[in-house]
């Protein structure tokens, strides 16, 4: 191996293995201490549930100046006058919504509970009933006190946020099935019954998406006449749901639509904070394999904005994702703002139903990779799925079929091998040939020898770069498939993501902490299919470099599927046996290699037709040569 073969070889290792690094989600930071409350705080925290002094501290802090002046009874303890007074100059009109009892009222389906709070009448949590975590523990998109939904507006005096007011409501919990719907109003008043803020959900029996009304009325003199909006705040930490923690935090981000039908996202590897320029449709928190999506009728306003953030809790939450949407209120006297939240799987026929592009936060590749998932390998895959067979068995078949349809430039492929392996020893007699010869002139005889046989020495490698798609197609398609999580096979309980035969206890670098078996098969049949390749070319002494990059990159690549979707490793494994014994059998009972060699020893001996662009070639390089020459005369 030659000295630049070495430093490529190198170049390629640290390439990939910096890459490997860098895709890994950043360490969660550490939870920082609250500080601790003042007087007004501590006397919330002593008489409310927590999740109500949490909301009530917050507001305290905004007023600490208030607060602290505030008189206080022999006993250090604030008096129930100052109470009073402290929470009339803090929520003005709203005073009376500042007291209340948490109560949680629950909406159910055939497929998910949804809790509404009567705290800031908000969504508080959602359970999804078809699906369990990697432990088996109910799925939960997020919790009542890692998330939070707020329309925060402008008073003439300071802001206000429904999260530490309360909502009342005369309904009470809801049960539907089938096409049944049903809604659950909560209002939250300014002083009388006229002026308040209300939510009204609705709920349909078997589905995932629910209605999401905002009904703002009689507060046309109440907030600010400079307000042109109204804020709606949602922030959600979203859980650990998945064995593998980074591959979930990896694929977990904030997905929108413009109102151009232009989908687009938050880079799965960053924290980033992002004003959006023009108006949405909607925005989607994406975890690994469901999301939270809120639509707009129409659209929220331009300059809202999303964020994300490694969350500060490695062990039960992955991401923070935060949004600030514009809800534009133009001082009516009812205004009412309708949107649709859709709370459920990533799986691509259910978000596609709904025609909103939402079927575009699953990530199935770029450009045509895409295509080919979504218009040839999503319905032959829904097809499969539909005889209930294990999907480790769908798996083979799916990959038997496209191998079948491959088949033709498959044998292409062989039958250009073939050509150049009966072609090699001619090649190594001009070899030694030219051995100390000008470069050039010997890669011109190469090519003379070439055209004279009628052999194409791209011609192998075209065949494989048409495959090439597929490949990469479902390199996306396994790890984003909902189909396969929690699916298992043979020793693999659950496709989606690695399996494991052997737990080290400890990390090593660049390979990870257990062994994946289907890894290791894939790598092996990987190396065989090299080594049979090889084999077949008669190249064991040309371009030894080459040769050794061939075996190293399936080893350095072992890393990486280690811990990826044993359904992705299954099928690598599967399409280089079936490509192994394609090509033995085409070698043993389809190409003959005596009437190939006769077949080029024939077309020896017809005249050799040169097309226009090869002669501009070879003009090309005689001219070359011809400088070369003048210039080695010099």
């Amino acid at each position: 191996m030659d000295r630049n073969s070495i430093i490529g070889l190198l170049l390629i290792g640290g390439i990939l293995v910096g890459w490997m690094v860098f895709s890994q989600p950043n360490a969660a930071e550490k939870a920082k201490i609250q500080h601790a409350q003042d007087s007004i705080a501590q006397y919330a925290l002593s008489h409310q549930a927590t999740e109500d002094a949490q909301k009530k501290a917050q507001a305290a802090k905004q007023t600490k100046a208030v607060a602290i002046n505030l008189p206080k009874d022999s006993t250090g303890n604030i008096s129930d006058s100052a109470k009073t007074i402290y929470q009339k100059q803090v929520y003005g009109e709203f005073y009376e919504a500042s007291k209340g009892e948490n109560k949680t009222i629950l909406l159910e389906n055939e497929l998910m509970k949804v809790h509404v709070s009567t705290l800031g009448g908000r969504i508080a949590s959602v359970e999804l009933k078809n699906y369990k975590t990697f432990d088996g523990k109910p799925l939960i998109l997020f919790y009542p006190d890692s998330s939070q939904q707020s329309i925060v507006f402008e008073t003439a005096a300071k802001k206000l946020s429904t999260d530490t007011m309360y909502f009342t409501t005369e309904g009470s919990d809801i049960k539907i099935a089938g096409e049944d719907t049903k809604d659950l109003s909560l209002r939250m008043y300014a002083g009388d019954k006229s002026r308040y803020i209300e939510y009204v959900y609705s709920l349909k029996g078997n589905e995932y998406m629910m209605g999401f009304r905002i009904n703002i009325a009689g507060m046309e003199n109440l907030i600010a006449p400079s307000a042109k909006n109204v804020v709606l705040n949602l922030q959600m930490k979203s859980p650990v749901q998945e064995k593998h923690h980074e591959t979930q935090a990896a694929a977990s981000t904030i997905y929108y639509e413009n109102n151009e039908e232009v989908v687009d996202k938050i880079s799965e590897t960053s924290e980033e904070k992002l004003p959006l320029e023009t108006p949405v449709k909607w925005i989607g928190f994406k975890q690994q394999f469901f999301t939270s999506s809120y639509i707009a009728d129409n659209s929220f306003e331009a300059q809202s904005v999303i964020e994300t953030k490694n969350d500060v809790s490695a062990t039960e939450y992955v991401k923070n994702f935060s949004a600030s949407l514009l809800i534009p209120y133009n001082h009516e006297k009812v205004k009412t703002f309708g949107m649709r939240v859709y709370f459920g799987p990533n799986h691509y026929q259910t978000l596609k139903k709904y025609d909103l592009n939402l079927e575009r936060q699953i990530n199935l590749g770029w450009k045509i990779f895409g295509w080919i998932n979504r218009f040839i390998v999503i319905p032959l895959f829904n097809f499969l799925s539909g005889f209930n067979m294990n999907y480790g068995i769908i798996i083979l078949i799916l990959t038997i079929i496209l191998k079948i349809a491959l088949l033709p430039i498959a044998y292409r492929t062989v039958l250009s091998s073939a050509k150049m392996r009966v072609l090699k020893p001619e090649i190594d007699e001009l070899n030694e040939k030219h051995k100390n010869d000008d470069p050039m002139k010997k890669q011109q005889a190469t090519m003379a020898l070439y055209k004279s046989a009628g052999v194409n020495p791209m011609a192998g490698c075209i065949p494989v770069l048409l495959q090439m798609p597929i490949l990469m197609a479902l390199f996306s398609f396994f790890p984003a498939s909902i189909e396969l999580r929690q699916q298992g096979f043979l020793w693999a309980s659950d496709l989606s993501t690695y399996d494991s035969v052997y737990n080290f206890g400890f990390a090593i670098p660049w390979y990870g902490d257990h062994v994946s078996l289907f890894a290791l098969l894939m790598t092996g049949s990987t190396l065989l299919y090299t080594w049979s390749n090889s084999q077949l070319m008669g190249s064991n002494n040309q371009m030894p470099g080459m040769k050794w990059m061939m075996y190293l990159m399936p080893i350095l690549f072992l890393g990486f599927l280690n811990n990826y979707s044993a359904g992705l490793s299954w099928y690598y494994f599967l399409a280089n046996m079936i490509t192994f014994g394609q090509t033995w059998f085409m070698q043993k009972y389809v190409i003959d290699s005596d009437a190939l060699h006769k077949k080029i020893q024939e077309n020896k001996t017809k005249p050799v037709k040169v097309s226009k662009f090869q002669q501009r070639l070879e003009a090309m390089s005689k001219e070359a040569q011809q400088r070369q020459a003048q210039t080695k005369k010099k």
